[in-house]
């Protein structure tokens, strides 16, 4: 299964997109980010049997074992791809809501769009690991 970050806005080099190359350099899952313009661009064609997880303010807060949990039952599903989106500087639109397979967010506080996509990178790690029996997570 293929995890896809899809952003609006370019990250270029800076601190936040240092950390998430450093988090998705670690993934051993197959993956994938694209970045889309603030406004316009094309999202990307959807893959047959892919679920949609839209960060926004209105999601669910989610423990990184239960992301983990999420990850896994859609693996073993045999979903092809989860694409997580990140929105411009307005969020999404109920519409968008509606849509998405899933609704996420990091806490109730207001997070600065790039610190959000590094957040993601490093839980998607994190969420990958915990499958793995890998060390990184420590849980309690």
């Amino acid at each position: 299964m293929r995890l896809h970050i899809i952003a609006r806005g370019k990250i270029g080099r800076s601190p936040e997109g240092e950390l998430v190359d450093r988090y998705l350099k670690r993934l051993t899952w197959p993956h994938k980010l694209t970045e889309l313009p603030d406004r316009g661009g094309n999202m990307p064609a959807t893959e047959r049997n892919s679920r949609t997880v839209l960060l926004d303010e209105k999601g669910e807060q989610l423990s990184s074992m239960d992301l983990s949990k999420l990850l896994e039952r859609w693996r073993d599903e045999g979903v092809a791809e989860v694409r997580f989106c990140l929105g411009a500087a307005d969020g999404f639109d109920e519409v968008d809501r509606a849509a998405a397979d899933k609704l996420i967010a990091f806490g109730r506080a207001t997070w600065p769009h790039l610190m959000a996509r590094a957040m993601l990178a490093e839980q998607l790690y994190r969420a990958t690991s915990i499958l793995a029996n890998h060390p990184y997570h420590r849980e309690g």
